[in-house]
């Protein structure tokens, strides 16, 4: 692994996630403890981005009456729009003040649905800097982050996903993710065990990384 192929992809690190009073904070909160997925990004972003890595943020946002959208969503689009998340021009919306990107930097914008890649540029992005692996890290872990991951697998990246820089709705959700899908489209790590890899650190413990 070398930090001028990689690229760290941050999905919706946006306070309507991580933020008290954000719309979903408190459905993630929990998991978002036990993990400690926001203190191990900020250390992951810092050194990765001091590495040489790209850093890419990949945010999501909608109309305020989103009307992207089908009248009638259902499934995980429907409790976006019925909570009101992801509004543009909201401070929900906005990025968490703790990562907020830097210069070098790159925000993909465009992104309407669950899978990072399929209504944005972020493949075009990717290639044209020659990235050849993908650590993906936010939320939700069983969600957008497992969506993108599927798609960097089949698109032929090394797909590696930060086991302890992600969050979702219960433990049971982040158990089964990690431990079951992860290791089927993904090198799943944590954060410590990738920076030691990305830095010629020697390999460490790559296990699942969850924890309770």
């Amino acid at each position: 692994m070398s930090p001028e192929t990689t690229a760290i992809v941050l999905i919706e690190y946006q306070n309507d996630f991580t933020s008290e009073g954000g719309a979903l904070h408190e459905a993630v909160k929990p998991v978002m403890q036990s993990t400690g997925m926001l203190g191990h990004t900020v250390s992951l972003v810092k050194q990765a981005r001091d590495s040489g890595a790209l850093i890419v943020y990949s945010p999501i946002s909608f109309a305020p009456d989103y009307h992207e959208l089908s009248p009638a969503p259902y499934g995980i689009l429907k409790g976006v729009v019925d909570s009101k998340a992801f509004r543009k021009g909201s401070w929900g919306a906005e990025m968490v003040d703790v990562l907020t990107p830097d210069e070098p930097d790159i925000v993909i914008e465009g992104k309407r649905g669950l899978d990072a890649f399929a209504s944005t540029n972020l493949d075009f992005i990717l290639r044209a800097r020659g990235i050849k692996t993908i650590a993906l890290g936010g939320f939700l872990t069983n969600c957008c982050v497992e969506s993108t991951m599927r798609t960097g697998y089949e698109k032929g990246f090394d797909v590696v996903t930060l086991t302890d820089c992600t969050a979702t709705l219960s433990d049971e959700e982040q158990r089964f993710a990690v431990e079951k899908n992860y290791p089927m489209f993904s090198r799943p790590m944590t954060h410590d065990a990738f920076l030691a890899e990305l830095t010629g650190g020697g390999a460490t413990d790559t296990s699942r990384g969850y924890t309770q």
